[in-house]
């Protein structure tokens, strides 16, 4: 009898934890349902985060603490530590001979400007944001810190401070390195942090700029945003994309930052890890337009 009486306890036992497995799977599916519906839509992005500017309530959050390669998104740490070092945007640069050497070996993305060319730090900037040019890029880190080296260290300091835990960089351009990291929460930290800055969000939300004249090009040189050249529109329901840097490596999908208005709300959302790359579908675009125009 104690036999039998010990396995209907046992049986009733198991009932019990099988009833509440199913519970808890059935809970999960329909939380799962109810955050699709209420503006969550699937991405083709590894990773993503969504943020209220002002609030910096966070609406979609999709592995974002998740170790990332930035690509050229590092490109927004260079534009802001340029800023706060370089109070003259009229400054001449002399950008040296040696600095292309690494940046044609490594095949990286220019804004075409040559060496020797004197060009004013407001230029530099644009050059690195808009077209994503890394002779921007390094000319920025060459006059700050006389070293692309010397200014990779302000970098990880900036990193320190606004609170991008788990950031570090190596270089000032975003080109491959298994030591140059971030994840998209300290990404959107940064971004939030720069845009701040009057002139920083200028140069974010360009969509065209072209330089004054040059020792080199008399006529300067016209950049236009490399976002704004591929996204089909601005415009999404009941407001427009407002600015943004794309990013692209092997190791780190297609990327993008941007910044968008909607029913009088700015937010900011960034995606690393969309398959493809220039020449394939924008996934990462496509993402920004689906979650801009789906949410609420």
């Amino acid at each position: 009898m104690k036999k039998k009486r010990k396995m209907k306890k046992s049986v009733k036992l198991l009932t019990v934890l099988l009833v509440i497995a199913v519970l808890w799977v059935a809970n999960l599916y329909i939380n799962d349902q109810q955050r699709v519906t209420q503006g969550e839509p699937e991405l083709h992005s590894s990773n993503a985060i969504l943020v209220d500017l002002k609030s910096k309530k966070v609406m979609i959050d999709k592995q974002s603490e998740m170790k990332i390669y930035p690509a050229s998104l590092t490109k927004m740490m260079t534009v802001i530590v340029a800023l706060e070092h370089l109070p003259d945007l009229e400054q001449q640069v002399t950008l040296p001979f040696t600095m292309f050497n690494e940046i044609q070996a490594a095949n990286a993305s220019v804004a075409g400007f040559t060496a020797q060319e004197q060009v004013s730090v407001r230029d530099l900037l644009y050059g690195n944001m808009l077209p994503s040019g890394a002779d921007a890029s390094v000319g920025l880190a060459i006059a700050v810190a006389g070293s692309e080296e010397g200014f990779v260290k302000l970098m990880n300091d900036k990193a320190k401070k606004v609170g991008m835990n788990d950031t570090h960089f190596m270089n000032a351009t975003g080109l491959h390195d298994a030591e140059h990291y971030s994840t998209v929460k300290d990404l959107s930290k940064l971004l939030r942090y720069a845009l701040k800055d009057e002139t920083f969000y200028e140069v974010f939300t360009a969509q065209r700029y072209t330089t004054s004249a040059t020792n080199i090009h008399p006529n300067g040189i016209t950049f236009t945003s490399s976002m704004f050249d591929k996204l089909p529109t601005a415009s999404i329901e009941g407001g427009t994309i407002l600015g943004g840097k794309t990013g692209y490596t092997d190791k780190a999908g297609l990327c993008l930052a941007s910044l968008a208005e909607k029913n009088d709300r700015k937010y900011i959302f960034i995606t690393t890890g969309a398959p493809g790359d220039h020449n394939t579908e924008q996934f990462h675009l496509i993402d920004a337009m689906t979650v801009y125009n789906q949410m609420f």
